[in-house]
């Protein structure tokens, strides 16, 4: 019983004795004072015992109310399940939350019903609140031999050649003291040969950033092919022990210098103490009898951290992966609608470029301006606005397209395209038609370089990043200059541009 409650009932105690003392001194008074009336005395004397009697027993009955007050209190938190923070629970709520806004917005049905099952599944991770362990390593490291000694029996081949385990097995687990239920998964190997081994670590891989603590085994010094993995598995966020196993294989001294070397090397995103030693499978011995002896495995070290680690940590890091997984799938949303935009976004300045070249062709300038195609461009703002949800009217684009024209010029880009563009064109075109068709396939080419950056600055809120405008655009004039894509876009160019103008000179 708390301390609060105790003094409560002591004081209580003492006021109900107080008041029944009081009330008998009274009672007697006045009972001597009737004692004319032995019938008036009579009646007073059984007020007297009733009052006394229901003062008792309002004072058990509220003992025992407390009494089953604190059995009730304590069966519920014996049987109820432990509970995952409630910020983090409502932060992994609202992620999901928010990803399946995002995943709505997905045009390819297949991917969206895929990231779909993938919320509803980190929704009943989120609901059943099981502590996912995995075991992960290379082939030969004696992961299997580490699950089979935790369980206790046998639940996978014991000294199985690598590339065994082509699947994640998982078992379950209890652990005194611990609620909630422990899932221990056996991985695939990492680092095996071929394209069946580089599949399996793929899926090691997957299921090591699902887990809510990763037993990561090796059985000698970290090489980097190792350590690598291990440190992008920490900078995501995933709680790791390092286990050195088959330690039966090595010397006290060596045992030690092997561990001295892991926590040396981890030092910074993996603790000392969660650096430990085992053996899982050791090595069978001949006895002077000539019989064989199988030594039990050693991994009590393991255990114990594990078992510190999950009772001390459990609730934290179930709510830490789960808000995790929802992090990077929304992340993962991100992209793929970001990937849609960019497709949806090029198509609608593929269609303008050769529009404004039209533009241009039909009426030639003696200089190459983007100004002439101001109105074109205009419209090529507002529907790439308009496909990262951002409604612009016709003034905002026509002020944008402007804005990013002075731009150009001041930059001599102009210049640069008229140059680059005029020695391709040379290389493929008639001489004679160059001239005329310079300035339409320029406009083309400017208004790619506009239109490449405005999808930039939508990506980005309407923002052109640190560098303004300038950088963004010079960026996409470096990108566009490159000789394949200029080879190609001069090819296009020429059915698009330089045909139809040599078809109308030839029907003139």
């Amino acid at each position: 019983m708390p301390f609060s409650r105790l003094v409560t009932l002591i004081v209580g105690l003492i006021v109900i004795l107080a008041l029944v003392l009081w009330l008998i001194d009274s009672l007697s008074r006045l009972y001597w004072q009737l004692s004319y009336s032995p019938l008036l005395g009579n009646l007073l004397l059984l007020l007297l015992v009733v009052l006394i009697g229901g003062l008792i027993a309002a004072f058990v009955y509220y003992v025992m109310v407390l009494q089953k007050g604190e059995k009730r209190r304590s069966y519920r938190r014996t049987v109820t399940p432990a509970q995952i923070p409630a910020a983090k629970s409502d932060a992994a709520s609202s992620t999901l939350q928010a990803v399946r806004q995002q995943v709505a917005q997905i045009q390819d049905e297949v991917t969206r019903q895929a990231l779909l099952s993938r919320t509803r599944e980190i929704e009943a991770n989120l609901s059943r609140g099981e502590i996912q362990v995995v075991v992960f390593g290379t082939g030969s490291a004696g992961k299997t031999s580490l699950v089979n000694a935790i369980m206790g029996r046998m639940v996978g081949e014991v000294n199985a050649p690598m590339g065994t385990t082509k699947v994640g097995e998982t078992y379950c687990l209890r652990l005194k003291g611990l609620e909630r239920k422990i899932l221990i998964t056996d991985t695939p190997g990492i680092l095996e040969a071929g394209v069946a081994g580089t599949e399996r670590e793929q899926l090691a891989r997957a299921l090591a950033t699902e887990a809510d603590l990763l037993l990561f085994v090796v059985d000698n010094d970290l090489r980097r092919s190792e350590y690598e993995p291990l440190r992008g598995l920490a900078e995501i966020g995933k709680r790791s022990l390092l286990v050195l196993n088959k330690t039966d294989l090595y010397t006290e001294q060596d045992k030690e210098s092997i561990l001295a070397r892991l926590r040396q090397r981890v030092r910074g995103f993996i603790a000392t103490n969660d650096v430990v030693a085992i053996t899982a499978n050791p090595q069978t011995a001949q006895l002077e009898t000539g019989e064989i002896f199988q030594p039990e495995p050693d991994i009590i070290p393991l255990l114990r951290r594990m078992a510190a680690v999950l009772r001390a940590e459990g609730e934290d890091l179930v709510a830490d992966n789960i808000l995790l997984q929802s992090l990077r799938l929304g992340e993962e949303a991100r992209k793929l609608i970001d990937a849609q935009r960019r497709r949806q976004a090029d198509r609608i300045v593929e269609r303008f470029q050769w529009i404004g070249a039209g533009v241009v062709s039909v009426t030639p300038l003696p200089v190459v301006d983007l100004l002439a195609t101001a109105a074109v461009n205009a419209q090529m703002v507002v529907e790439i606005g308009r496909v990262y949800g951002c409604e612009l009217n016709m003034e905002r684009g026509r002020e944008l397209a402007l804005s990013l024209a002075k731009t150009i010029a001041s930059l001599g880009i102009v210049k640069g395209a008229i140059q680059l563009l005029s020695t391709a064109l040379q290389l493929n075109v008639a001489t004679f038609i160059v001239g005329r068709a310079i300035q339409g396939v320029t406009a083309a080419y400017l208004t790619r370089i506009a239109g490449k950056s405005f999808i930039e600055y939508f990506r980005h809120d309407q923002d052109w990043g640190d560098g303004g405008m300038t950088e963004v655009v010079q960026r996409q004039f470096q990108i566009n200059r490159r000789d394949e894509f200029i080879k190609a876009f001069v090819q296009e160019a020429i059915s698009k541009v330089v045909k139809p103008l040599t078809d109308n000179s030839e029907g003139g």
